[in-house]
């Protein structure tokens, strides 16, 4: 089937990213948008765009039969799942070929044979592929898993059967912290996936993450487009992702690749899929370190460093395989040249425990151009555009590539350093810190190293907080165009060495800010730009600041802050712990807020009794809202 007319069954930077390859190849482009979405970017990029329904996802992206509507009303003879949401749902795909519409994605039964992560290792042993040991029974009860802990040995992982972005995972280092960590994992797995099955895996302590890109066709073809390495990540989530992995020794290459193939021609795999494989990180790439960890039958996050290094489009290659065609390229014709790095912006606040944020993009983008080969830009929020807090809080990637993994990483950083993001928080500093490490310069970065030195990677350094300031101090007090001497701000004053200063606030109290601080070797130039006249977005090494010029009103709430637990964003009540009359010490936790897919725990901001609780579990509370107040003890 020839497709004409696609539609997008997502959100976000890969719904943008579709539709771009959609329009290079005239194909016709359909949008679908949830309440939270109407005047999204995806939106504004289709061609047409159809309502789904309300903003969580379960009454609109999750509906399948209001996206089989929206095809039917638009005309759209196929469909692209993206990523998230219904990509790797069997039963969405048969819907969509039992409609008579092209599925742009693995056929069903691939999907069902990987998705659960006990029978897709059941299948990769049976290819010969490696697997770590663990238990992958049908027995779910505490006595049973309590014993296959005991034979697998510790420290192990809890994994959901149905798992996925992270969720549903728990690390157990001694069998008194099981039974608890059991229970969490399978609530998590079953509010995330409907399915709170789980199995244990035997842990690698240093391990690496690296996958390999395959893809089949209707023909019986299956090639790898080689392997990327995705250990630079923070609580099971990927951050920034490279390709191909460093330090991989051609016959290891070659072993992982062949064991991904293999895999793909098992479960008769056509279109984009990933085998991912865990690997020692303790020692060099060898025959012997890695494993089988899951096959991801979707098109990836990641993708494009994979496109980079091989000069392909994985989108193109994905609508010609659902069109029923062969393949672009034989293994032998696929090359690869250079390093790629991908870096995923987040909406979240990093020293926060990684807080996602909501609210309006006030300035978005690159200092420099994308060119769309060195330096990419796939985004889905603009300035102007407004940060729902119902889906994941990553807005845009950035790619880039050059001849070396040192050149690309030296553009990687450049880049970030003027990556600004104001009005919502931002994770560019702390991606450009993490990149700037000398593990992760060397490569001997693993899963859990940004969890060991997150402390470091996290915190905002004084310099970038200061450089900022004292760029909007000396914009202020730029004397161009000055017609007399009375309005220069040289800083002039009798008996006394001159002085250019200017009252600044950025996120805290007004100070005395001298212009024209001289910048540390380390520090970039910082990237100012003007909101309003009393407003800038000012960017320094990636850390983005909003600095005013302060008018003189106090903080009504100030005085209060230390007894009220309020909501730092939009979510669900998942629990309350917080008992009127009960005493409590600082930071202890009061209640456990659900949003943006991850769980968040509200502490006591001091000691002292609880007053009040106006949080129950299951509420749905706004950004700001009083859920628990303090009295003194």
């Amino acid at each position: 089937m020839k497709i004409t007319k696609l539609l997008v069954a997502n959100r976000g930077e890969i719904a943008v990213r579709i539709f771009r390859t959609c329009r290079r190849l005239g194909i016709a482009t359909v949008a679908v948008y949830s309440d939270a979405d109407r005047a999204a970017m995806h939106v504004r990029e289709a061609g047409e765009a159809v309502h789904i329904g309300a903003a969580p996802a379960a009454d609109s992206y999750l509906r399948i039969e209001a996206i089989l509507a929206a095809a039917a009303q638009t005309g759209a003879n196929a469909i692209h799942p993206g990523y998230g949401f219904l990509s790797e749902n069997a039963a969405f795909a048969e819907a969509v070929l039992a409609a008579g519409l092209a599925w742009v994605g693995p056929p069903p039964a691939a999907i069902r044979s990987m998705g659960p992560k006990d029978e897709a290792k059941r299948i990769a042993e049976e290819a010969g592929v490696p697997v770590l040991p663990g238990y992958r029974g049908e027995a779910q009860d505490i006595s049973t898993l309590t014993k296959a802990a005991e034979t697998v040995g510790y420290p192990l992982l809890i994994k959901a059967v149905a798992g996925g972005g992270g969720r549903g995972i728990r690390q157990v280092s001694r069998a008194a912290d099981l039974e608890a960590e059991l229970i969490s994992a399978v609530r998590e797995a079953e509010a995330s996936f409907g399915d709170g099955r789980v199995m244990l895996e035997k842990l690698v302590e240093r391990p690496r993450h690296i996958e390999v890109q395959v893809f089949g066709d209707q023909h019986g073809n299956v090639v790898h487009l080689f392997e990327r390495d995705c250990s630079l990540q923070r609580r099971r989530q990927k951050v920034i992702e490279e390709a191909p992995a460093p330090g991989m020794p051609e016959p290891v290459r070659k072993a992982m690749t062949d064991a991904a193939v293999k895999l793909a021609r098992a479960v008769g795999y056509q279109g984009a899929g990933t085998v991912e494989f865990i690997v020692d990180g303790s020692k060099p790439l060898g025959l012997d370190s890695f494993w089988f960890l899951e096959m991801n039958t979707r098109l990836q996050v990641e993708h494009p460093v994979t496109e980079a290094i091989t000069g392909t489009d994985l989108v193109e290659w994905q609508l010609i395989v659902a069109s029923g065609g062969k393949l672009p390229l034989k293994q032998k014709d696929i090359k690869l040249t250079g390093h790629a790095f991908e870096a995923r912006i987040c909406a979240e606040d990093p020293a926060e425990g990684f807080r996602p944020g909501a609210g309006l993009i006030l300035e978005f983008g690159l200092l420099e151009e994308p060119d769309g080969e060195s330096l990419r830009w796939d985004a889905g929020f603009e300035s102007g555009d407004r940060v729902p807090s119902n889906y994941d809080s990553m807005i845009a990637k950035l790619i880039v590539h050059g001849e070396t993994r040192d050149a690309a990483l030296e553009r990687l950083t450049d880049a970030l350093a003027h990556t600004q993001l104001a009005g919502v928080p931002s994770n560019a500093g702390f991606l450009r810190r993490s990149a700037l490490s000398e593990e992760f310069a060397s490569g001997t970065h693993h899963v859990n190293w940004i969890g060991e030195n997150l402390d470091a990677l996290a915190a905002v350094p004084d310099v970038h907080r200061a450089a900022s300031l004292s760029a909007v101090a000396t914009l202020l007090l730029d004397d161009e165009g000055a017609v007399s001497p009375w309005d220069l701000h040289d800083g002039f004053r009798l008996n006394a060495a001159p002085r250019r200063t200017v009252l600044l606030a950025a996120e805290g109290a007004a100070q005395l800010i001298e212009a024209d601080t001289p910048l540390t070797d380390d520090t970039p130039f910082p990237l100012v730009t003007d909101l309003t006249p009393r407003r800038y977005a000012v960017t320094t090494g990636g850390d983005t600041f909003l600095v005013t010029v302060p008018e003189y009103t106090a903080d009504a709430d100030a005085a209060l802050g230390g007894d009220i637990v309020k909501a730092p964003m939009p979510g669900k009540v998942l629990s309350v712990l917080a008992t009127p009359g009960a005493a409590v010490t600082r930071g202890e936790t009061l209640a456990v807020l659900e949003a943006m897919k991850m769980e968040h725990a509200l502490t006591a901001p001091r000691d002292g009794v609880i007053e009040t609780v106006h949080a129950r579990a299951g509420q749905q509370v706004a950004d700001g809202d009083v859920l628990v107040m303090l009295v003194e003890e």
